[in-house]
């Protein structure tokens, strides 16, 4: 037996005893008549004790042990005289009788500790070290405990998990696929999904009625801090459902997780338009953790001789409360530089700061007079003392979205985004379609299975680019203090209706058939009305947390270039292996 205990078991009622621990050295202090070493496991950190003139020899062996030595020990626990209440076992401590070196280390590159020294390049080149550290174990346990609580709800609902084929047919929609290439099938590949999406649907057909699954997908697309090119998502279906049921069940989950895992319970979630998220916070993800929302100035600033404003197709800003006077010049510069990024693309920022004595000073004195500014402050709910900021341009999404980008960054400025708060909100009405320039077509802004609303299905039928533009989907967010969390539709289920959207997307009818017939010949079958929703559960585990990054939720998280330091993959393959798939070799 290795051990009798863990090393975060052992409390003030088990002096006394003689015990077995096993782990590793995380720290030695040698005081010369004593050696105190810090044992640790994934349960925690127990101190133990060698002297000098109880057992010189085994001391002597203690002084030799270096970092992250496995070892196991037999001893005493005793009360501490110096007890640290900042660690479990802090009140006692284990003098040892026995030691035994189970595997000696090598010196580690970078220190086992909450806060380390290593960079993220060398903690992924080694991952084994970096999970030993116990912010990166917690937050693995902190997800096996919600993927058994995920089950534990959807299985208590009547879901059943089934599992998807990871071997499918690619298609030309959404991210670019990962192939693999078939070797009995030479010429032809496989892609690996980048959801079970048609799967679910045509389980719902097979009348399995209430389907889910916590599953891996692909997507060979550019990485950010809450993208990997594989990601786990909790995946969905639900027949013989409205939205309305979807919602109910999929919040049910949302608030189930949060009360069994942070103990937190929320009331009923807000619901808003896609619209007027975009109007009020020029994001389909508005975080809710603080308000400034945008208002349009378009009535109040245009046709008044600034030919900024007058040229522009929209004037908005925010209100920043509170900041009017303590905002400095050199502060609304930096804001200036910042808003003017190429990754925000704003031309200017112009300023307004309402001051306490009720007065106003502006960049844009010379255009308006300080009744006009009242009217701009009045309209924005400003009172004295708070700091008006402003955008304006040609464009009126892309002027709303840099308004909402600044918005953020006071946000993040001034401390809004309160750690331990969480904001949800369901996002509801998207557009069905999205038309893009380059290519002059649409495009499918969820997915091409999502259904229209009912009320818009016969606008499907008309030329005119801009009520395409106004189909609305029956689609939903859910979206947690600025992040999507996850997001569904109801489906389409009717032949007729589904070969309509694809003719909008651009598709001919061999295109739809080769790539969908198989979904298409099912509808044909009795499909039932169905509807689900995906969770991003990596990005789930990270907003719970408070964390932007999902990496450190992954086990075994790829770089920013979507590779494995660890195991160094992406990697080439063997000439061998190359001509037994008919692949051309990569040999010069």
């Amino acid at each position: 037996m290795y051990r009798t205990h863990s090393c975060g078991e052992l409390r003030l009622a088990d002096a006394g005893k003689t015990v077995k621990l096993s782990g590793w050295v995380q720290v030695a202090r040698d005081f010369g008549a004593m050696t105190f070493l810090d044992l640790r496991d994934r349960y925690g950190i127990t101190q133990l004790v060698f002297s000098m003139e109880e057992n010189a020899e085994l001391c002597e062996r203690a002084r030799k042990l270096g970092r992250e030595f496995v070892i196991g020990i037999e001893g005493t626990v005793r009360e501490r005289s110096n007890k640290n209440p900042n660690r479990a076992t802090g009140d006692v401590e284990v003098v040892v009788n026995t030691l035994q070196i189970l595997n000696a280390s090598k010196v580690p590159p970078f220190t086992i500790e909450d806060e380390t020294d290593g960079g993220d390049d060398l903690r992924m080149r080694y991952r084994y070290l970096d999970i030993r550290r116990a912010p990166v174990q917690q937050n693995l346990i902190f997800r096996s405990k919600l993927a058994l609580e995920v089950r534990k709800y959807l299985g208590e609902q009547n879901f059943v998990e089934v599992e998807t084929p990871f071997l499918i047919k690619s298609t030309p929609e959404g991210a670019r696929d990962f192939v693999v290439p078939s070797r009995m099938n030479p010429g032809q590949f496989y892609a690996l999904p980048q959801s079970p999406q048609t799967f679910k649907q045509i389980l719902m057909v097979a009348g399995m009625d209430r389907y889910f699954q916590i599953v891996k997908c692909f997507r060979d697309e550019d990485l950010r801090a809450d993208r990997q090119p594989e990601f786990t998502q909790i995946d969905c279906e639900m027949a013989f459902v409205d939205r309305e049921a979807i919602l109910n069940t999929f919040e049910g989950l949302t608030k189930h997780l949060f009360k069994h895992t942070l103990g937190l319970e929320f009331a009923d979630f807000p619901r808003m338009s896609y619209d007027d998220a975009m109007r009020l916070y020029g994001s389909d993800k508005p975080d809710l953790r603080f308000g400034m929302p945008i208002v349009e100035l378009n009535d109040l600033a245009k046709d008044k001789g600034f030919v900024v404003f007058d040229s522009a197709e929209l004037v908005a800003g925010i209100c920043v409360s509170g900041r009017a006077e303590s905002t400095t010049r050199k502060d609304i510069d930096e804001l200036t530089d910042w808003v003017k990024r190429p990754q925000i693309g704003a031309k200017g920022l112009v300023y307004v700061r309402y001051n306490s004595d009720g007065s106003l000073k502006s960049s844009v004195d010379k255009f308006f007079d300080e009744s006009q500014l009242k009217a701009w402050a009045a309209k924005m709910d400003a009172q004295p003392g708070d700091l008006l900021l402003i955008l304006a341009g040609e464009d009126d999404e892309k002027t709303r979205k840099q308004t909402g980008e600044l918005r953020l960054e006071m946000g993040r400025r001034l401390g809004l985004m309160t750690p331990g708060v969480f904001k949800p909100l369901w996002v509801l009405d998207f557009p069905l379609l999205e038309w893009d320039d380059d290519t002059a077509r649409f495009y499918a802004m969820h997915h091409p299975f999502t259904s229209p609303k009912p009320e818009d299905v016969a606008k499907m039928a008309s030329n005119d680019r801009q009520v395409l533009k106004d189909l609305r989907a029956d689609a939903y967010d859910l979206v947690i203090n600025g992040v999507e969390i996850g997001g569904g539709s109801i489906r389409i289920f009717d032949r007729d209706l589904q070969m309509k959207n694809f003719e909008l997307l651009g598709f001919t009818h061999e295109e739809a058939e080769a790539q969908f017939g198989f979904l298409l010949g099912a509808f044909e079958f009795g499909a039932p009305p169905h509807g689900g929703i995906a969770f991003g559960f990596d990005r789930l585990c990270a907003v719970m947390n408070g964390q932007n990054s999902i990496r450190d939720f992954i086990a075994f998280p790829k770089n920013n270039q979507g590779r494995d330091m660890m195991i160094d993959a992406p990697s080439p393959i063997a000439d061998a292996q190359m001509k037994e798939l008919f692949l051309e070799s990569t040999a010069e």
